[in-house]
């Protein structure tokens, strides 16, 4: 690989980056307190998020440069990326109105579309869905329910990490495996970029992601698996695949919640992997199951739809399945 070096340097700068913002929170006291919503019992510095941010940043820069992604694609990542991480930083170091931050992810995902041309049509089930218009608004919805859910589950040391870094290597062994290789090296780099934090983010966390890191995670995601609908059908529920813990255990627990009549935009702590962490008191477990989850489940799946030809929304369908099964099992929604 001609460009190999990048990728040590992404990592080493996410690493390194992520030790800086330890020490800027602990002075400024930057610190998640544990409470009654808490899934934690140590006070712990927060925002190191950050360093994803800045590191993936820095990698689209030198990846339109390099000419190996479009502007357009670039474009459309950076502006919206950055746009839910000052959002987030702020609200980590003070507190934004829920309907101030629903209106910026609302222009974040807007902006993402609109470089990248909305929606395509979506293959499932044997039926090829043209939406038009529709299909656009609905892909706002999901990039900004994308970036929420994965501030939700965010919530115990590694988890929103170690999904990312899961669902990215997954999607760039697809696409170097399909033939797709100029599609590898925004989710490989951010992978890396996550590397560089995981490091310090692995249970016990020395530091938290914060609002900055998981909703600027969940939107890029979110924008990767668009990305991917262009190219193909089988890719974008290949994303969708890969990050169906996450998908199943939000949007489940959102469901659940909603039925009751709670207040959705409180804090709480009734998502499956919080009362899985509680069940089993430590992080770690849960953290290592999702990821054997990934790697023995999904990823086949994945493989099974972007490569040897089983319906998208069948391959979707089977592994959501076993998922619901969790969420159902370990009480997702219900009243702690």
């Amino acid at each position: 690989m001609k460009y190999w070096y990048i990728f040590p340097i992404v990592a080493l700068v996410s690493l390194a980056l992520t030790a800086l913002l330890r020490q800027y929170a602990l002075r400024r006291s930057i610190i998640d307190i544990p409470n009654a919503r808490s899934s934690h019992t140590v006070p712990t510095p927060r925002g190191g998020g950050v360093a994803i941010v800045l590191t993936f940043a820095f990698a689209l820069v030198w990846l339109a440069g390099a000419q190996l992604i479009t502007v357009a694609e670039s474009a459309a990542l950076l502006g919206a990326g950055l746009l839910i991480a000052i959002i987030g930083f702020m609200d980590d170091h003070g507190h934004i109105a829920a309907r101030w931050r629903l209106l910026g992810h609302f222009a974040a995902a807007i902006w993402m579309l609109s470089w990248m041309q909305g929606l395509p049509a979506i293959s499932a089930f044997g039926v090829t869905f043209d939406l038009g218009w529709v299909g656009h608004v609905l892909a706002v919805f999901y990039l900004v329910w994308m970036l929420n859910l994965y501030n939700f589950m965010d919530g115990i040391d590694g988890l929103a990490s170690l999904q990312a870094i899961c669902a990215c290597l997954a999607l760039t062994l697809i696409y170097f495996l399909s033939g797709q290789p100029s599609m590898m090296w925004a989710p490989l780099l951010l992978s890396v970029s996550v590397a560089g934090f995981l490091y310090w983010n692995f249970p016990p966390a020395r530091i938290f992601m914060g609002d900055a890191g998981s909703g600027f995670l969940g939107i890029i995601l979110g924008g990767l698996s668009v990305q991917a609908a262009w190219a193909g059908s089988e890719f974008f529920f290949a994303w969708l695949i890969m990050l169906g813990v996450f998908i199943v255990d939000a949007t489940f627990t959102l469901i659940r919640r909603l039925a009751r009549g709670d207040k959705v935009y409180e804090a709480h702590r009734s998502h499956a992997y919080q009362f899985a962490s509680r069940q089993y008191g430590r992080h770690l477990p849960v953290t290592l199951a999702v990821a054997v989850i990934n790697v023995v489940w999904l990823l086949p799946l994945a493989l099974a739809v972007a490569l040897f030809g089983l319906d998208a929304g069948v391959g979707t369908v089977i592994a959501y399945l076993p998922l619901v099964f969790l969420a159902v099992k370990y009480s997702a929604g219900q009243r702690e």
